[in-house]
């Protein structure tokens, strides 16, 4: 069954090791920010550094592996349709808002969204590392600079994750004006039984 995150929201779901989680965008240029935390141990989270170590790639797309701060392996990608995902940047917060949209209204972004999806789980918001950022197009140029982009996905696009341990996740359908192109729409996901 299709469920659906309510553009500039949050939830939280279990997955147990190997169920299978596919992320949609809809319709197309959205970006969701995605954690994963062990069942049980908040202890034990998704990183960037320890993925982009053992993956040794910042290109992340099927037959990638995102990895724990343990050194464990989380979640592994088996399909993946979209032209591009980040995992470098930080989930968009009220003081991201206050920074780069100075002139619009301040949201609590995907971190606020995250800390009150995990929160009952343990997992305190000084816990929340970077998100990977599905759908998110950030370009790194020559001189090292970051620009984030408009998402290049189209409607249906999506990416499926194995689960290789028992998680809990937090998925958002992000909140910052420049990483949806301006607008705001809706992150759609089903849970697969393990095969």
């Amino acid at each position: 069954m299709t469920q659906r995150i309510a553009p500039r929201t949050g939830t939280s779901l279990r997955l147990a090791q190997g169920e299978v989680l596919t992320v949609i965008d809809p319709e197309g240029g959205q970006v969701g920010d995605l954690i994963a935390v062990a069942d049980g141990d908040p202890g034990e989270i998704i990183s960037n550094g320890r993925t982009f170590d053992y993956e040794e790639t910042l290109r992340l797309t099927t037959g990638s592996r995102l990895w724990s701060n343990r050194s464990r392996v989380m979640l592994t990608i088996l399909e993946d349709t979209a032209p591009a995902h980040d995992f470098l940047l930080t989930p968009c917060s009220e003081a991201t808002f206050r920074h780069f949209y100075p002139d619009k209204p301040v949201h609590r972004g995907c971190f606020g969204n995250l800390a009150e999806a995990l929160g009952p789980h343990g997992v305190t918001p000084d816990m929340i590392p970077c998100a990977f950022n599905v759908f998110m197009n950030v370009a790194v140029g020559a001189d090292g600079r970051l620009a984030v982009l408009p998402p290049q996905t189209r409607a249906g696009d999506l990416v499926r994750f194995r689960a290789e341990m028992d998680l809990l996740i937090g998925l958002t359908a992000c909140s910052a004006y420049a990483s949806n192109g301006g607008s705001f729409k809706p992150i759609d996901f089903v849970i697969e039984a393990a095969g």
